[in-house]
């Protein structure tokens, strides 16, 4: 019989709450969209949120965002030591992720936080019997260097989004990935890229407790280092009900308009 897993800030968790988190980044021709959850944990009567979408930006440098999912004790220790300076190599001043001269050192930079936080901390989370699971989606753009959209894993290792591939996922991914898989290209409009991305956001919520309202969105315009939008969507926004509800609607048209399976007795 598998033990309960355990959260450190809320302690044990319902098995059908270890699965949470929802973030997604869609990188198109004309930007970057990023969309992230803030739910942590799930339950009759035990419900918390954190933000999990935070910014390192500076206005005409560098915009740059990190997503979150995972254990909420480690994915804080990592965003602190990105700020204060990561400390791992002995005699060096320890970098901060605000000064990364590219994109590209800036991830690794992460995956060198996440590698060091679990140094630090493994021999607590072994006593306590916890699983060191992170994840994280890093994007943005320093400078005139490319916009660039990375998901760094666990371990410190990563991949980047590509024009073939263009969005990732990290935490209950599974039920947002179908819509963009068949609605996202490359070549996808920036606020269409927003607006599918939301369609995932509402398809895990409405399959997964573990996944809920506010939902924080930021929007980058390739070119410009400054974020276009920065929003946090609260329980009741117009916006995002009309979309639940017409998505909703869609989908019971689309079924209704497929003929019936010619399988079995016809009527």
């Amino acid at each position: 019989m598998r033990a309960a897993r355990t959260c450190p800030a809320h302690g044990p968790l319902p098995e059908a709450a270890t699965a949470m988190t929802y973030c997604v980044g869609v990188l198109v021709e004309d930007g970057l969209v990023m969309i992230a959850d803030t739910r942590t944990n799930a339950g009759l009567d035990n419900i918390s949120t954190f933000r999990k979408l935070h910014m390192f930006n500076t206005p005409n440098e560098r915009v740059m965002m990190l997503a979150s999912a995972g254990n909420l004790s480690m994915t804080q220790s990592v965003l602190s030591m990105l700020r204060e300076g990561v400390d791992d190599v002995e005699g060096e001043t320890p970098a901060k992720l605000k000064d990364a001269a590219t994109m590209f050192k800036a991830a690794q930079l992460v995956g060198r936080a996440i590698r060091r936080v679990r140094e630090i901390e493994a021999a607590g989370f072994e006593a306590a019997n916890l699983r060191m699971e992170v994840s994280f989606l890093f994007g943005g753009q320093i400078g005139t260097e490319p916009m660039r959209l990375f998901m760094i894993y666990s371990a410190g290792n990563f991949i980047e989004c590509s024009r073939e591939a263009p969005f990732l996922q990290i935490g209950e991914h599974k039920y947002g990935k179908p819509i963009l898989d068949r609605a996202v290209t490359f070549e996808t409009d920036l606020y269409d890229a927003l607006k599918v991305g939301l369609v995932s956001m509402d398809s895990t919520m409405r399959s997964n407790l573990g996944v809920g309202l506010p939902i924080d969105i930021a929007v980058q315009r390739r070119g410009a280092l400054d974020l276009e939008v920065s929003h946090r969507i609260e329980a009741g926004e117009s916006y995002f009900h009309d979309l639940r509800e017409r998505w909703s609607a869609a989908l019971r048209a689309a079924h209704r308009a497929i003929p019936r399976p010619p399988y079995g007795p016809q009527r």
